[in-house]
């Protein structure tokens, strides 16, 4: 119970905790198609808000036109200043003494009009005719960002200026070679810096300006119609009153109730899953991997569901949800399979807009996808379902969507496209089979019948090594099989399993009848030495099974089909040779363990039966029979079958398969009659 109660907290913890919180507030919206819900008149005022294109073109006008603040710094221009005279106070090579007065004049008219450092001035001149304010002490006055310089025009006005002076353009220009060597763009630093603070308070008070709407809708007032096609004012609109509804809902704190509401609405589903496997599969339980698998696969969908809410790359009916009832229905049975498709539909359903017609749709589909898939044994199966999920999603889709629209032109045709690709999707279910198969140990009947393939390696060699074994363990499958088929038990399973039963003999083969031809080795054996061989063929199987990686369930029929009988003949054989002697009956015991499964159950009398009818003197209809309810009977009454769910019934209609079967194989052939004429014209000839 304790291990119930953590699986359903858990599984229910983990769906809500993806669930998105705002997926089922709101509206929909798609601009250029039909309303689908019903009419919406507005159930309070609320602003039309403008689109996010509209507003940020408007801050982006705004920010073109606000005035940014530049703090004037004196200190610089005298610390320029002075460098300049104090680096070049033995004069200027080349230059006469009055250019030192000159260029530092220079320097104080480039510093009084401002100079602005090359990256603010990229930033904001790109309109010179833009107002800036500069400060001064604790006065502030405005400028075109025309009139200030750049640290790059700063350089250039003062080498032009000099050069002006001359007068004579060969010579300036040789003097402006001369004065670039004297690195007089060191002088020239900004002093208009950026008053960060003041400027970010600037922009923000202006765009703070700017509306958000740009108009209101009253209470009472028709916001659209269902099948009124969604034009940009209705858009604008209809996202408008989305908006409100989640201002609204995060002003009452909803937030709390809506968490508190989705783990009672998850936990009832999961509880009722879980009361239905307790009720009626309690089985499952006992192998953790069956409902781990159902689990696991609930939870992925779930999370697929709320990953594509929360960020919606594809439409959410691409999801091929049928896929699960296929897989559940595969490993497990149809009844568990629809049960857990119906709780995994339901809980996705609430995270969706739409969920009625999720609900309507994704139930058929999986519905349908029971159906034709009763037993998958073949890859066109696969096909065949997926063909017959896309045409029953089709008419469910279509038939929803007549009920709301009465134009065919407000169809919205591009969800079929989705519903046929999601079908599309189900085919991946053959090789994803492979990939659940490895994660919790279970077994397909595709699998099996790989397996059951005699080109397998492994099969071939026993074709090869132990013929007799071979042929034995092809009878037994046909004999096993039609019993399965007859009680309902798992018919492939018991078939592929009875090809490698006896795979262990393959070891000493000549110590089994079935591959002997006139000489016995037994003979020069004890009783206890052949039965220790005879046994070994259990043990040798198991080892071979693990070393060709075959399923556990094809090992546990290896282990199973003699239970924890005895090797009777050597038994009977020592007890006779030695009646005075104590018998240790181990040593004349398989390992077993006995049959827990009917598969096994089944598997143990055909096995036994066949072998037996080998014997038989004369194959009449009263010499089968007694041999069946011979071997049968005494299975029963040594308990071999106390730990399988196998009944009375099953066991009966087993002895007359058997019955049947042995009589079909061991009939009596008519003896064809002699040609008299072509005898007379032999002995004529002669």
């Amino acid at each position: 119970m304790l291990t119930r109660m953590v699986l359903v907290m858990a599984t229910v913890a983990i769906i809500v905790i993806a669930m998105p919180r705002d997926s089922r507030e709101g509206y929909n919206i798609e601009k250029g198609k039909p309303w689908r819900y019903n009419n919406i008149t507005a159930p309070f005022d609320f602003p039309i808000y403008k689109s996010d294109k509209v507003i940020r073109a408007e801050r982006d006008s705004a920010l073109m036109r606000y005035e940014p603040y530049f703090e004037r710094n004196d200190d610089v221009e005298h610390d320029r200043v002075r460098k300049f005279l104090t680096d070049f106070g033995d004069g200027i090579p080349g230059f006469s003494d009055d250019y030192i007065s000159i260029i530092a004049n220079r320097l104080h008219a480039l510093y009084q009009r401002g100079i602005m450092g090359q990256v603010n001035y990229s930033q904001f001149a790109t309109d010179t005719s833009r107002i800036i304010n500069i400060i001064e002490g604790k006065e502030a006055s405005s400028a075109s960002i025309g009139s200030v310089l750049s640290t790059k025009q700063a350089y250039q006005q003062l080498i032009e200026s000099i050069g002006t002076a001359v007068g004579d353009t060969a010579a300036s220009r040789q003097m402006a070679v001369q004065l670039s060597a004297l690195h007089l763009n060191d002088y020239i630093e900004p002093n208009l810096i950026c008053d960060t603070a003041r400027t970010s308070t600037s922009r923000d008070e202006m765009l703070a300006q700017i509306p958000l709407a740009s108009g209101v809708v009253q209470r009472g007032q028709k916001i659209v119609d269902q099948g009124e096609v969604i034009d940009d004012q209705t858009y604008r609109v209809l996202d408008s009153f989305n908006r409100e509804l989640e201002r609204r809902r995060a002003s009452q704190q909803k937030f709390s109730s809506t968490v508190v509401g989705e783990i009672i609405y998850v936990f009832a589903i999961i509880f009722c899953f879980t009361l239905y496997l307790e009720l009626f599969r309690r089985d499952y339980f006992d192998k953790p991997r069956s409902v781990a698998m159902v689990f696991s696969l609930i939870l992925l969908f779930a999370l697929a569901t709320a990953l594509l809410v929360r960020h919606p790359v594809v439409h959410i009916y691409l999801l091929p949800y049928a896929m699960l009832p296929i897989f559940v229905r595969t490993f497990l049975d149809s009844r568990t399979a629809f049960c857990a498709h119906v709780a995994c539909v339901l809980i996705c359903a609430v995270m969706l807009q739409r969920p009625f017609e999720f609900i309507s749709l994704e139930i058929v589909a999986g519905w349908m996808a029971i159906l034709s898939l009763r037993e998958l044994s073949q890859r066109s199966q696969i096909f065949k379902t997926a063909f017959f999920v896309a045409m029953v999603s089709l008419l469910v889709y279509i038939g929803i969507e007549l009920l709301h629209v009465d134009d065919l032109q407000k169809f919205d045709w591009g969800i079929c496209y989705y519903i046929i690709a999601s079908a599309v999707l189900l085919l991946f279910a053959y090789p994803l089979m492979y990939v659940l198969e490895k994660m919790f140990g279970f077994i397909s009947n595709i699998t099996l019948i790989e397996l059951s393939n005699t080109n397998n390696p492994l099969l071939r060699r026993m074709s090869e090594v132990a013929p007799g074994t071979f042929q034995h363990s092809i009878q037994v499958g046909n004999l096993a099989a039609e019993i399965a088929l007859k009680i309902g038990a798992k018919s492939q399973l018991v078939r592929t399993g009875a090809l490698y039963h006896d795979i262990g003999k393959m070891e000493q083969p000549i110590y089994f009848t079935e591959n002997q031809s006139g000489v016995n080795p037994h003979d020069r054996l004890t009783p206890v030495e052949s039965a220790q061989i005879i046994i070994s063929h259990v043990t040798e199987g198991l080892k071979l099974a693990e070393k060709n990686n075959l399923p556990t369930v094809i090992c546990d029929l290896i282990a199973t089909h003699h239970g924890q009988g005895k090797a009777k003949y050597f038994f009977t054989r020592q007890r006779n040779e030695h009646p005075d002697d104590p018998i240790d009956e181990l040593l004349f015991t398989y390992p077993g363990p006995n049959p827990f499964t009917r598969e096994q159950a089944v598997l143990m009398m055909a096995d036994s039966v066949e072998a037996a009818s080998r014997s038989l003197g004369e194959y009449t209809d009263e010499n089968i029979r007694n041999l069946v309810n011979k071997i049968i009977d005494q299975q029963v009454a040594d308990g071999y079958f106390r730990d399988c769910p196998i009944t009375f019934q099953d066991i009966a209609r087993a002895k007359a398969v058997l019955v049947e079967k042995l009589k079909t194989i061991y009939h009596t052939r008519i003896s064809y009659p002699d040609d008299k004429q072509q005898a007379s014209a032999v002995s004529k000839s002669n």
